[in-house]
Parts: structure tokens; sequence; C-alpha cells
């Protein structure tokens, strides 16, 4: 019977499994040695604050966007597109901030939202760009340019959004004006607390996964092909139910190039009906999975607690760490966040021109 477990959660859910310490023949599940303790990158200060260290791309520069490739240079900018992923992903792949917002597949899913637009900076590294209604800003996931390069950056945007503590930290020593954007902090969940849920801090979440459990028998399966469907019709159902699009557009973008971008997910059904899916990928540290969606049906009591706690207990050993994104600064999302008892946050900050 474990056998069978490990089979559907890790071996078919986790293409990379044979890469983490799982077998690839689905006949022979196995594991390696437990993996290490969580990262010793964690400071505790009440709440533990995630400080990864920021390193930059360690390409040789032929390997850089240049005027021959798809990116053109600072100011002129391209639109996202799933054509430029192959270009994009080695600098992706290079990326240790944790921040959620940092990977391909996220800045392709929300580019519409953010009005998120590539181009190539003097030193040969992708910048990405946006625009929040009226505000214009920039992203440096892949690293800081020379003095002069940000000094035009920052009189042709209103601020540099998303940079981590790290980044934030080098910028207000060179006399930038750093503000913490807390409405933006992910959270961040030690996998093994939510697969477990274990001691009385997650009494009542386990007190709706046993309500829910006790009234209906709930299959899962990872998505794939033969289940796509099932994903998009909970999707469709939970925006005729929602009181607004919210991320509609974003999470049926992903559902439709979830190869593509590399995404996993699983499919919840009760009775043969489709309630529930989740779908998110793993971050370049190969210790992180960030959940991008999560969508079910209200109607059954105790649905997303089960939903949690069962997407967290499919992950493989070598997933330290879950990443379920930012509130937004929404009360009852923050409220909702909170009550899983994070372990740590991912600090994220926004940075201002300095003052002459």
């Amino acid at each position: 019977m474990r056998d069978q477990v490990w089979k559907d959660r890790t071996v078919e859910y986790l293409p990379w499994a044979d890469k983490s310490g799982f077998a690839a023949s689905p006949g022979t599940p196995r594991l390696n040695a437990p993996c290490a303790a969580w990262s010793k990158e964690i400071s505790f200060i009440g709440v533990c604050l995630f400080q990864p260290a920021f390193r930059l791309p360690s390409f040789p520069s032929k390997q850089y966007p240049n005027k021959d490739k798809m990116l053109p240079e600072y100011p002129a900018s391209v639109a996202i597109s799933l054509e430029l992923r192959d270009l994009l992903q080695p600098f992706f792949l290079n990326v240790a901030s944790g921040v959620s917002e940092h990977t391909f597949a996220n800045i392709y899913l929300f580019r519409h939202k953010h009005g998120y637009k590539l181009s190539t900076l003097d030193n040969g590294l992708p910048i990405i760009l946006g625009q929040d209604e009226t505000r214009r800003f920039f992203m440096l996931p892949f690293g800081i340019p020379g003095h002069g390069m940000l000094d035009r950056l920052f009189r042709d945007h209103e601020m540099l959004k998303c940079a981590p503590a790290a980044q934030a930290e080098i910028l207000e020593k060179q006399g930038y004006s750093v503000t913490e954007d807390r409405d933006n902090f992910d959270y961040l969940h030690r996998r093994q607390d939510l697969a477990t849920l274990a001691g009385r801090k997650f009494h009542k979440k386990r007190n709706h996964i046993k309500g829910f459990t006790t009234n209906f028998t709930c299959e899962t399966q990872p998505l794939s092909d033969l289940n796509l469907a099932d994903a998009m019709g909970v999707l469709d159902q939970w925006r005729d139910h929602a009181e607004s699009e919210g991320d509609y557009r974003e999470a049926r973008d992903g559902l439709e190039h979830q190869k593509l971008l590399d995404l996993r997910g699983r499919v919840y059904s009760i009775n043969g009906r489709p309630v529930a899916y989740a779908m998110g990928e793993e971050l370049s540290d190969r210790k992180t999975f960030v959940i991008h969606f999560e969508k079910a049906d209200i109607s059954f009591n105790g649905l997303y607690q089960f939903v949690n706690q069962e997407f967290a207990a499919a992950l493989p050993y070598h997933i330290e760490t879950i990443n379920r994104e930012q509130d937004l600064g929404e009360p009852g999302l923050r409220q909702a966040k909170m009550s899983y008892q994070p372990s740590g946050f991912i600090r994220k900050f926004t940075v201002l021109a300095a003052a002459r």
C-alpha cells in the first residue's frame, strides 16, 4: 500500500522525481535518506524571516541576450511570450531570492495584470518592466546595474518593486529610499507542518479536515491531459461564484500552458465530480515549491483545508518549504494565511530614487 501511495504522489506526479531520490520506475518507488533540516539561511526574530543570499547569474557574457536576440536594449522593450522562455529560463534558474514573482511562469501568467515587458540592460542582463494602473515600475531579479543605468531607470519609473532583502540592503547603502512592502511578503511554511498539521496550533485545521473526510470520500490525481478539463471546470465554477474575476485569467492561462511552464498540480473529485485543484512550481533552489493557484468548491466544508494538507503531503521529501505567496493587504486573506502559522516570510521591499 505504501508503494502505491508513493507511486501516485511522487513518481507519476513529479516527472523530475528520478533526479531527487525517487526511483524513476513506477514499479519500485523508493526514497533516499531524509532531506536535511530546513534552510540554515533562516533567522528567527519572533516569526523567522527568510533571508536567502542574493547572487548574480554566473553565465559567460556570450550567453547574455544582445541586440541579435529577441530582447531589445533598454529603453526599448518587448511583450512577454512563451517563445522567450528558453532564452530567460537559464537566468531564472540562477535566481536565489525565493521571491514568488521571480520565475518565468509568474511573469508570463501575470503579464496582463502588471503590464510586464522585457528589455536588456547595458550589462547584458534582462530587466522586467511593468505598470500597475498609473505607476511604472521595474524589477531586477538578475542583478543590480551600474549607477548610471540605475539612475536612468529611476528617472523613467516610479519605483523598483519586489526587491528582496539583500538587494534592498545594498541599494539603501547607496542612498536609495527603501520601504518594507508587507502586503507582498510571501508566506513560508515547512512542508512537514502542512502535511501533518501536528500539534495544538493546527487543532482547528484537523477538525475541519476530519469533518470533511467523515462525510466525503475525495479522490486525488496528478494534473494531466486526462483531467485538465476537470480542473478547467473547477476554475469556471469558482469564477461563477466569486465576487470578481480575481486571478481567473491567470489561472486559466496556467492550466492551458502548464506543461510549457513546467507547472505541477493535483485535481480533487467527490463521487466522480471535480471539486478542487491546486497548481504551482518548484523554485530554483529545488527545496521550495510555490503554490500559484488553489481553487475549490466552497459548498464542501473543509475541502480547502483538505486540499492544503493533501497537496503538501504529495510533494516529495526533497521539498522542505512551501511558499503560499502574498496576502496583497487583504484583511480576510491575511487572517486566513496567518491561521496556518507561517514559519517565515520572504520579505520584499519597494525602492525609490535617491534623495537629491
